[in-house]
This record gives C-alpha cells, sequence and structure tokens, in this order.
C-alpha cells in the first residue's frame, strides 16, 4: 500500500486488481503492523468493526450500478472529534466521552458515505483538539495515549490533528479528514510530510465536530499528494441546513478541484513572500529559499516583503474569542448528545477532569476549559470586540491588505519548524509557523512538503482570501510537481541513531 493515492486505488479498484474489500484489509492489516505493533504510531485510536462490510457493498454497487465517483470503494480514516452515527464513539480523545454515539453522522460524514468511501476508523488527537492546556505534548489525548512521529519516534507529530497526519504519513489509509482552528491541519502536515488543506470557514460543513471556535473550525483534506487534496475537498463541500455559514459559500466551490490541476499552474502568478513569517530558523529558511527558487523557475513572480504587518497584534483578541466561542460551542454540543450523554456541560468536564486528574491530567492541566467557564454569553462586548478586532487585524489589515497593496494571486511563508522532541512534562516546543493570520481570518491554506532537513520534514504554505482554495491547489500542486520530495517515513527510534 505504499504510497499508493486515492487516484491510484481508484485505478486498481476499477482495472479488477483489486476491490474495496481487498484494499480495506490490506489498511487494516498495515495498521495492526506499524500503529499497534512495530512503531506503535498510536494514530488510529479506533477501528470501524463495519468497515469490510461497507467495502462488500460498495463492492457489489460496483459491479452492479457503476461507480459514484472518485471516493468509491477508497479508505478513509477521520478526527476522533467528527461524529459518526455508527459503532464507533466520538470522544475528542477524552476518557470523558467514551461510550458517546451520537445520533448522527457528521454533515461531512454524510458527504463522504455519499461520495461512496470506506469509514476506515478514527484517528488519534491532542485532546479536545489541543485546547485545554498550554503545556500541552501535542498527539496526547487520555484515551489513546501518545502519537509518534513516524519520520524519528521521539519527535512530535504536531496537532491537533495529529493522527490524521501520521496515518497519512505512514501509508495507513488513503486519506483522511482533520480539523483546523489555528494550525492544526497545516502543522502536522507539515511536520509529517504531507499535503494538509485548511479552508475557507464555511465552505465546509462544521455541524457533528466538536468545536473550539465557530468562528475559526472548519475541517479539512489531509493527503499524501495535492491531486488527492483536491478529490477529498470536493467531496467534503455543500450546503448544510445545520450549519448557515455553509450557505455563503453555496456556489462557491467548483464541481471539481482537480480540473485546473496543471504543471504549468503558477505560470504568470504573483505571489507575495511574506518575509516577517520566516526567521525561526536558519536552515528553514534556506530550505524555502530553494523552494522560492523553484516557484521563480516555474513561472511565477514573486513580490519581496509583502508582509502581514498586524500578525503580532491579534494574539489576545484571538483567544478571548476562542474561549468565548469554546464555552458556548461546547455546551451546545453536549446538549446535542442527549439526556444520556456521559457530560452534559462544560462545567461537568472540568469536574470530571478533577475526579479523574491521575489519568486525564498526569501532565498538564486544564486551564484553558477553567478560563473559558468564566466567560459570559456572545453577548458580551468584550467578545464582540475582540472578534471585530481579530477580523479587521487578520483580513481587512493583514491578509486582504497584502494582496490588495501588491497586486497578488496568494502568500507564501514556511508552514512551521521541524518537529521537536515530544516532552510530556514541558510540552510542546513551536519554533514558528505562518497559520494564524489565514486562521484567524477563517481563510484557506495550504502545506505542501518542501524538503527535509536531518531527516525531518518542512511544509511550504500558500494562502489567500476567501474561497481561493483551487487556486491555492493549483499552485500548490505545480510546487508539487516540479520537486516531488516526499519521502516515505522510516521510523527511525531517534535522530542519534
Amino acid at each position: 500500500m505504499d504510497e499508493l493515492g486515492i487516484s491510484d486505488v481508484q485505478t486498481a479498484l476499477s482495472s479488477g486488481e483489486h476491490s474495496a474489500r481487498s484494499i480495506t484489509e490490506a489498511y487494516l492489516e498495515r495498521i495492526e503492523t506499524v500503529d499497534r505493533a512495530g512503531p506503535t504510531l498510536n494514530s488510529v485510536i479506533e477501528l470501524n468493526p463495519d468497515a469490510l462490510d461497507i467495502a462488500d457493498a460498495l463492492d457489489k454497487e460496483r459491479a452492479s450500478s457503476g461507480v459514484r465517483g472518485p471516493l468509491h470503494g477508497v479508505p478513509i480514516l477521520i478526527k476522533d472529534n467528527i461524529d459518526t452515527a455508527d459503532k464507533m464513539m466520538t470522544t475528542a480523545g477524552s476518557i470523558a466521552l467514551l461510550g458517546s454515539r451520537p445520533k448522527q453522522d457528521a454533515f461531512i460524514v454524510q458527504q463522504l458515505r455519499k461520495a461512496g468511501a470506506v469509514i476506515l476508523g478514527k484517528t488519534n488527537l491532542s485532546e479536545w483538539a489541543n485546547f485545554r492546556s498550554s503545556f500541552s505534548s501535542s498527539g496526547w489525548s487520555s484515551r489513546g495515549g501518545q502519537t509518534k512521529n513516524p519520520y524519528v519516534l521521539d519527535r512530535n507529530p504536531c496537532g491537533s490533528s495529529s493522527g490524521s497526519g501520521v496515518a497519512v504519513a505512514a501509508n495507513l489509509c488513503a486519506g483522511a479528514i482533520g480539523t483546523e482552528t489555528d494550525g492544526s491541519v497545516t502543522c502536522p502536515a507539515s511536520i509529517n510530510g504531507i499535503v494538509g488543506l485548511k479552508p475557507t470557514v464555511g465552505l465546509v460543513s462544521r455541524s457533528g465536530v466538536i468545536p473550539i471556535s465557530h468562528s475559526q473550525d472548519t475541517a479539512g483534506p489531509m493527503t499524501r499528494n495535492v491531486k488527492d487534496a483536491a478529490i477529498l475537498l470536493g467531496a467534503l463541500t455543500g450546503v448544510d441546513p445545520m450549519d448557515d455559514k455553509t450557505q455563503e459559500g453555496a456556489g462557491k466551490a467548483p464541481k471539481d478541484y482537480t480540473s485546473t490541476l496543471s504543471v504549468d499552474g503558477l505560470k504568470g502568478a504573483r505571489i507575495g513572500v511574506v518575509r516577517n513569517l520566516f526567521g525561526f530558523h536558519q536552515s528553514v529558511d534556506a530550505l524555502i529559499e530553494t523552494a522560492l527558487g523553484v516557484l521563480r523557475d516555474l513561472g511565477a513572480e514573486l513580490v519581496e516583503d509583502a508582509n502581514i504587518t498586524t500578525k503580532d497584534k491579534f494574539r489576545e483578541s484571538e483567544y478571548e474569542v476562542m474561549l468565548y466561542e469554546y464555552k458556548h460551542g461546547l455546551n451546545a454540543y453536549f446538549e446535542s448528545l442527549g439526556p444520556d450523554a456521559p457530560i452534559k456541560s462544560l462545567e461537568d468536564l472540568i469536574a470530571f477532569n478533577q475526579e479523574n486528574s491521575a489519568t486525564v491530567m498526569p501532565h498538564f492541566d486544564q486551564k484553558h476549559l477553567e478560563r473559558a467557564l468564566e466567560k459570559g454569553p456572545l453577548t458580551d462586548k468584550a467578545y464582540l470586540q475582540a472578534l471585530h478586532d481579530c477580523r479587521r487585524l487578520t483580513r481587512d489589515e493583514g491578509i486582504d491588505a497584502a494582496l490588495q497593496a501588491y497586486t497578488l494571486d496568494a502568500l507564501v511563508a514556511p508552514s512551521n519548524g521541524t518537529a521537536w522532541t515530544t516532552d510530556p512534562i514541558n510540552g510542546d516546543r513551536y519554533l514558528g509557523s505562518s497559520s494564524s493570520p489565514a486562521a484567524v481570518a477563517g481563510y484557506p491554506n495550504i502545506s505542501v512538503p518542501a524538503g527535509y532537513i536531518e531527516g525531518l520534514p518542512v511544509g511550504l504554505s500558500f494562502f489567500s482570501t476567501a474561497y481561493k482554495e483551487a487556486d491555492l491547489l493549483k499552485f500548490a500542486y505545480a510546487f508539487e510537481q516540479a520537486t516531488q520530495v516526499r519521502q516515505p517515513p522510516q521510523f527511525l527510534p531517534s535522530l542519534s541513531v
């Protein structure tokens, strides 16, 4: 199964070389060998007991009435904060929600099933999508344990979509779905050497996804190549009656995001280099300089110093918004689970964690949850002002200002630094990231593999204004096809070996 993409799987299915069942069996065997035995990556938190039956039904449908589309019979993993109304639980990685089985699929799961995907299982994540403590270790959850980076096992996979990123990198599925509030798709994509696309907020429904911030949350595809990300994104989009924000995206998603992918996709494009999002590591800067040279060679016109001048001005406002929206969103989610839900409110969750602290909080606390509980309703002036400031500083005076000032098609910057050594006591050690402006603005951002530093992957990010996913995919595809830098992981114990 090594390095097979969605298109490769579909070709094998269409030719009769494989069936949905045989492909699903192969991935299940690889998960058992690589994720649970072998290197013990801990990226898959639960397998779908009905996966083989679903695959059988899709094989029969293929034989009798044809193929639904490019995902027909293709095994996909989804993050464990996305609802499925089946035999699997949805827990956000927390033992507080053990046994929780939502009443209906998240809209994006409905879309995947409609497209013919085999929902293979759920992936581990940073518990509560990494918004519990500022000292957390990304990829750790009380239910799933610590997810490991498949390139170097004592290194961190980043989060919160850690399991999705690792599972894709380690070839445990054809593709996966992650979610992002700020960096939770693009960071694990970059650090695990894969492609990750965070869409415009509202392009993809958020209903049935355990929330942090409704103004920033979105699900997105995580794949080994750009074409697969385009295929997965096309399946996820759609207007959801349960998510009003998706009405804004009506008519803005092409029927086929792969239709504009071209090796000449960067020719004539004006790309702004956001230099004030560089500078956190000299080796990363050097690698990205090489990548920029590729963009020039492919016909892009690079505009230097197209900076986000407000990049350090919205952190406090972002945190304030997230606290308010977290309390509101979590309480609404718990209520949607009905009277038999194991947790009925944010207050219940905090109490559960305190009562089970030896298991739930062996290394880090729940300060974000406690601070969210202190916040008032979404009508508070403090919340409304913080939200206004976030949008002004990241949109009008941020990304849109840079795009308009230099007449640009997109902006480019290093996605992240390299993976740090996992440290459950002191938590994550981020060197730098370019995710926040697009995340807070609710704008699209794609990370594509750019190279390696001592065997550790580094990604290049393209981002732009709302609903520019097709352009970003086109740019990333041209870069990817010219460079072909992705290498499968070797599961090294550490860099010293």
